[in-house]
């Protein structure tokens, strides 16, 4: 498995020591929420997608050499947001991390999802 598929796998069953050890130290983290994110923000909201949706599914996935690039369906209990994430991997370690969320389904379907 790669490292791609193990980060998939990971933080979608909510296991984040697993999806931790897959960052580098000091890897950057993106978002477009209102609100500033590091790689330990952004595990804890993962993990608040992973506790909260019914199921996340990868929708549409394209692998280069150095990365992917992945959308997500996060099924919620009223509704679906979708996610698209951009990951940067060298010598089999997360490097970056981009994350674009449909801001207003997030907001409608995973009310406080990264209010701290």
């Amino acid at each position: 498995m790669n490292v791609v598929d193990f980060w998939i796998r990971s933080w979608t069953s909510d296991d984040l020591p697993a999806a931790r050890r897959l960052l580098t130290s000091g890897a950057e983290a993106e978002w477009n929420f209102d609100a500033p994110v590091d790689d330990e923000e952004l595990l804890q909201v993962l993990h608040r997608i992973a506790a909260f949706a019914d199921k996340v599914t990868v929708v549409a996935r394209t692998d280069a050499i150095d990365g992917s690039a992945l959308v997500y369906d996060l099924d919620a209990p009223f509704g679906t947001a979708r996610m698209v994430e951009f990951l940067a991997v060298e010598d089999d370690r997360i490097q970056e991390v981009r994350h674009v969320y449909d801001v207003t389904a997030i907001d409608r379907y995973f009310p406080g999802l990264y209010s701290n």
